[in-house]
């Protein structure tokens, strides 16, 4: 399972958010159909960037928990003091991303930014709930 997450600035436009998606997905390699989820802190749930750039890309968005994204923060590669401040962890979209992809999960892009949004993707064996 290929996971993408997003992590974004309050009301962050769909357009800087596809941006940093189209610039990951060219970085990795990969293509849109590539991806099985699109993955976000739970409380950016509402975000409508995120909501779009989601139902765009045709995959599923799926909320995490604080809990798990802190669960997976010791395999992040990006370390942002302000995000360790706000979210309780070192990157909402690499543990996002790492905390969807499901058991075994590993980076396949650390975290890139833009003005507005970040992105990362990782791999993993399944759905989140098989983590475990």
């Amino acid at each position: 399972m290929i996971a993408l997450g997003i992590g974004c600035r309050r009301d962050a436009r769909l357009t800087e958010i596809e941006a940093v998606i189209a610039q990951a997905l060219s970085a990795a390699r990969l293509a849109a159909e590539d991806i099985d989820v699109v993955a976000t802190a739970a409380d950016k749930l509402r975000e409508p960037g995120v909501i779009d750039a989601a139902q765009r890309l045709g995959r599923p968005l799926r909320g995490i928990a604080q809990h798990d994204l802190a669960a997976v923060a010791d395999l992040a590669h990006t370390r942002s003091d302000r995000v360790q401040r706000l979210k309780g962890v070192p990157s909402v979209a690499e543990t996002a991303a790492l905390a969807a992809a499901g058991r075994n999960p590993r980076l396949i892009l650390p975290r890139i930014a833009n003005a507005s949004a970040t992105c990362a993707l990782a791999h993993g064996e399944g759905a989140a709930e098989d983590r475990r």
